[in-house]
């Protein structure tokens, strides 16, 4: 399994040398799964590494002496080498407050996480070294902590998190005594930088068995600590159009859209506002209305807190926005324009406006086929009317501002939006309108009667 610029650093580094493969390439080379980094661990000291990995012409960066890390840049790829170590006492819930250098590697093994990622294979070839049972727990599919979890969670309170994002990547369970630990350390886990944990969650989101991660959150107590306003989606009862309540519901559409940020994050807020908006009619019948508004002011709301980037913010926002639009085959082409139209003012993509919408349906857990029938249909002609290239927008109509402003013979203001606004109104209704001809007929028949 040993990439081949190791076996330089190896060499570099001399015989006497421990260089060891550990941590999460190690467990992914076990299950036979892609991974990118290559985390090493060494017997030698720091300034040792650094001194023999230059003599060998290698580029090394000290990036974390004081915890006995160096980086070292093989094929411009950095790798981290750290020493054997052992941690001193945890304060802050991340770091230990002291290392010590020059244990064994058996000693450094044991201040791991989980036994998953507890193993180490020598570089150049080596039998494994698995002193709590990794390899055991890789075939039973299991996550558990090293040694006392209370421990574990108590020293790094990010590692009950990456206990749930783990779940959801490779689609494990959690040992019951690791699981039953994690809401004994929430205090440990309240300490956590916020930037963090949206790395976190939004890994766990973007896992092949996200649905997986998102029930351990709620079972650890995780979901109430840094996403409690989804709480009351748990049990929350739906109408007779959908299968599952709230909850079941979203963990189906997180499960069925494509494991991209945008997506999973939207699929996890797009309901979140219904709890909050339900209501009974009459005749008995349940409703969300207004659900969509008060799920996007949620998702602002958590991503705020998180301090997500902008950019997902916005995308999010627009998939939530637009989740409730059910266009049907009685709408006409007008209507559809209309809102392809919406689409392009959000810079949502029909696709992705699709894919969404089809795990929503598909969430719903009631008559599948006719659903997937139907939404094939609505995307045939969505895609036919999108593919002629209408004007959607006010910047593709044949006449632009200043054209428009020439024909009034007066400067811009008000009149000019309302307007141009009137011009995409006739274009939606007809594309045949939208050249500059028909519109200057227009635009001046309009000119006269506000005039």
């Amino acid at each position: 399994m040993t990439w081949d610029p190791l076996l330089r650093l190896k060499e570099a580094l001399g015989p006497e040398a421990e260089l060891m493969i550990v941590g999460g390439a190690v467990r992914d080379e076990l299950l036979g799964r892609p991974h990118a980094d290559w985390d090493l661990a060494t017997s030698l000291l720091p300034p040792t590494v650094m001194a023999r990995a230059r003599a060998a012409g290698l580029k090394v960066i000290p990036t974390g002496i004081q915890h006995g890390t160096v980086t070292v840049l093989l094929e411009d790829r950095p790798v981290e080498v750290t020493t054997f170590r052992s941690d001193g006492d945890y304060l802050d819930g991340r770091r230990p407050e002291s290392v010590r250098l020059g244990v064994s590697l058996v000693e450094d093994l044991s201040r791991r996480d989980f036994t998953i990622n507890a193993m180490a294979l020598p570089v150049g070839g080596g039998d494994l070294v698995d002193p709590f049972g990794g390899q055991v727990d890789l075939a039973a599919r299991m996550i558990r902590a090293v040694g006392d979890p209370l421990q574990r969670f108590a020293e790094d309170g990010l590692r009950p998190l990456r206990a749930c994002r783990f779940a959801s990547q490779i689609g494990f369970t959690v040992e019951p005594a690791t699981l039953a630990a994690i809401p004994l350390r929430l205090e440990v886990a309240r300490k956590v930088a916020v930037e963090r944990v949206f790395t976190e969650l939004d890994k766990l989101l973007r896992g092949s068995e996200p649905h997986r991660g998102l029930v351990l959150l709620v079972e650890s107590a995780l979901l109430d600590l840094w996403l409690p306003e989804l709480r009351p989606m748990l049990g929350c009862g739906q109408n007779r159009h959908h299968r599952h309540n709230v909850w079941v519901h979203t963990l189906e559409v997180v499960r069925q859209v494509p494991g991209e940020s945008g997506l999973r994050w939207a699929a996890l807020l797009h309901d979140a506002g219904k709890p909050g908006t339900r209501t009974t009619g009459p005749d008995g019948e349940v409703h969300f209305y207004g659900h969509e508004a008060r799920s996007k002011e949620l998702a602002e709301a958590i991503f705020e807190r998180l301090k997500a980037s902008q950019a997902l913010r916005k995308d999010v926002a627009a998939l939530i926005r637009h989740h409730g639009t059910h266009p049907t085959a009685a709408w006409g082409d007008p209507a559809c324009r209309r809102f392809l139209g919406r689409l392009v003012g959000d810079n949502l993509p029909l696709e992705r406006w699709a894919a969404f919408r089809l795990a929503d349906q598909q969430g719903k857990g009631l008559d599948l086929e006719n659903r997937l029938g139907e939404h094939q249909g609505l995307m045939t002609r969505l895609a036919a009317l999108a593919a002629a290239a209408p004007a959607l927008a006010v910047r593709e109509l044949a006449l632009d501002g200043a054209a428009l402003m020439r024909l009034a013979g007066r400067p811009g203001g008000p009149w000019l939006g309302e307007l141009q606004r009137q011009l995409l109104e006739a274009v939606l209704d007809d594309p045949g309108l939208n050249t500059a001809d028909a519109l200057t007929a227009l635009a001046l028949e309009q000119l006269r009667n506000t005039n």
